[in-house]
């Protein structure tokens, strides 16, 4: 059965991805005080950090609209599989959902599914390349719903971040938090819960973040043996890979992706931030 995976724009995609037409992403906007972008294939992260650094006002994003969802199922794959940014984050969810009743409305019924990913970035990533496996194996539309959900609440997600001004000014942290981060250069170790963001530690200076991070992903993953790392960063290489060493060192994986962050994941990680998922 032929198919189609429509992500929103928190999702990071392997380049090979990119370039197969079974794969859309839909941008949400940007905004810092008054630059405005589209978080589309035109994204310039190092002019985007910039324009974060210089302006006073908390950056912002927009979720796409229900229409430009509509018109991204708009397809002739049988199967369309949707794919968005946790719904504590981001309406995005909210207008994948309406943009599907608008679809079905204006062009009658299709099997489409949403996805919830109860994460970001390679969050999303994770669940995007799980679809292609079970499409591969050729199961029938509700099997793979059913299992891509099952994944779905199976997936962890962590993070440490340099600068937690963005997440802090939007309300996704305790100001307390983010004021005993900037000042005592305390990196907490925050993680995904159901969606919502949780600390499950913290460590004085980033490279001991990083290590306490590889040990609680360690801790928590289980058997890492049927999972794949996958490792996103906002202009940190350096630090992914010292991250994959980490882990790569104390467990085996199905693989590892390593990836910069888009728009949308760059705005919340921010520069210098590393995200983790297994």
């Amino acid at each position: 059965m032929s198919f189609k995976i429509v992500a929103d724009s928190c999702c990071e995609l392997p380049e090979e991805y990119l370039q197969d037409p079974r794969f859309e992403i839909v941008p949400l906007g940007l905004e810092v005080g008054d630059y405005q972008i589209q978080d589309d294939e035109n994204f310039n992260q190092a002019e985007f950090l910039k324009k974060v650094a210089e302006c006073p006002k908390c950056p912002k994003s927009a979720c796409p609209s229900p229409e430009r969802f509509r018109e991204a199922y708009h397809t002739e794959a049988e199967h369309v599989y949707v794919i968005t940014l946790s719904s504590h984050l981001s309406g995005s969810y909210n207008s994948a959902v309406l943009g599907m009743n608008l679809y079905r409305e204006k062009y009658g019924k299709k099997q489409i599914h949403i996805i919830d990913s109860e994460s970001a970035s390679c969050g999303e990533t994770q669940i995007v390349k799980k679809l292609v496996e079970l499409e591969e194996q050729r199961l029938s539309f509700e099997e793979i719903v059913k299992q891509i959900e099952e994944f779905r609440s199976n997936v962890h997600t962590y993070f440490v971040l340099d600068n937690l001004d963005t997440l802090r000014k939007n309300g996704r942290l305790t100001g307390v938090k983010a004021l005993v981060a900037s000042t005592l250069s305390i990196k907490p170790i925050m993680a995904g819960d159901k969606g919502c963001i949780v600390q499950r530690g913290q460590s004085v200076g980033m490279k001991k973040a990083l290590r306490r991070m590889a040990e609680i992903v360690l801790e928590e993953a289980g058997d890492t043996k049927e999972r794949f790392l996958m490792i996103t960063h906002c202009n940190a290489p350096d630090r992914a890979e010292t991250m994959k060493k980490l882990l790569m060192e104390k467990a085996e994986f199905k693989g590892c992706l390593i990836m910069d962050t888009r728009g949308v994941s760059s705005m919340y990680a921010n520069d210098g931030g590393v995200i983790v998922t297994v």
